[in-house]
């Protein structure tokens, strides 16, 4: 099963929801009118999606209509796709040697679970990954990384509980510079966003890698549970104030109806979806790709 076929199979609790509300609008107004619309609009909010962005949406899908003359509504699906996949769609991510990429995100959300799923991803394209277990606050959580580590042969430097994240980072940045790797990927301790003093501890981890690691691209992902919906935009605002996101893994989208909120996350906050997260399996975090996410979806 290719990976589109394996999308649209494992999607299909979003699919059911927002493919369902559109082809009853689709299906109940044969003609483009204005009450088409108002009813098209309804249906895409109810589907995760958001008011603001449907909003946006919906002026985009008129402009479109207008411009090619479109009158029947059966053809609008198609459009509606290609619009959607605007939305959500960003330039390409490349990963340049080396690369610093710093995984934050709340308790809860399989942060540990996605860098192993990253680590096996990065591996299988020919980079040369280390890991380091800066999530010293959990019990077990560099042990969890280093069962990862074990699963993909990628090396991971650790510390003893309750050791300082910070030195951990610096300590995996000087193997990493000696190891010649392509890819350093930093857990970091599960955070609730509101708790200042936990921000202040990431902010201190990207000080010691501006520092130590000068010549490093960065990147800063941020994984969230889709199954919080309409809360993966707050929890990325408040993230990105801190520690400056370029990127979404969104997990568990295979076990939600609320997929929906793929859709909003990058008009309301400016960060992509970089990954997703569509089963248990090790090849189950794929990049993300837009237009296939948005047929997927609409199918």
């Amino acid at each position: 099963m290719g990976f589109f076929d394996k999308l649209k199979e494992r999607v299909n609790k979003t699919r059911d929801n927002i493919s369902a509300k559109v082809n009853n609008v689709i299906k109940n107004f044969r003609k483009v009118d204005e009450e088409f619309f108002e009813e098209l609009e309804e249906a895409l909010i109810l589907s995760d999606i958001g008011y603001a962005t449907t909003d946006k949406i919906i002026e985009s899908l008129r402009d479109t209509v207008k411009e090619n003359k479109i009158s029947d509504s059966s053809e609008i699906k198609e459009v509606l796709a290609g619009i959607l996949a605007e939305y959500m769609s960003a330039p390409p991510l490349e990963v340049k040697k080396p690369t610093v990429m710093l995984v934050v995100g709340v308790n809860g959300v399989g942060k540990t679970t996605a860098i192993g799923k990253l680590a096996n991803y990065y591996g299988q394209a020919g980079k040369k990954v280390m890991l380091a277990a800066a999530d010293t606050f959990r019990a077990a959580a560099a042990e969890q990384l280093s069962i990862w580590g074990e699963r993909t042969n990628t090396r991971v430097i650790k510390y003893a509980e309750g050791a300082d994240p910070a030195a951990v980072v610096y300590d995996a940045i000087d193997a990493g510079k000696h190891a010649d790797i392509d890819l350093l990927i930093i857990d970091t301790a599960g955070r609730l966003h509101n708790k200042k003093n936990l921000m202040s501890e990431l902010e201190k981890i990207n000080r010691v890698v501006d520092k130590s690691y000068p010549e490093a691209a960065r990147e800063t992902f941020l994984v969230v549970d889709a199954t919080t919906g309409q809360n993966a935009i707050s929890q990325t605002e408040v993230f990105n104030e801190s520690v400056r996101l370029t990127g979404i893994i969104l997990t568990k989208l295979d076990g939600t109806a609320k997929g929906g909120v793929v859709c909003a996350v990058k008009d309301m906050t400016g960060v992509p979806v970089r990954f997703i997260g569509v089963g248990e399996g090790v090849d189950d975090l794929q990049p993300f790709d837009a237009r296939e996410f948005a047929e997927a979806i609409l199918d």
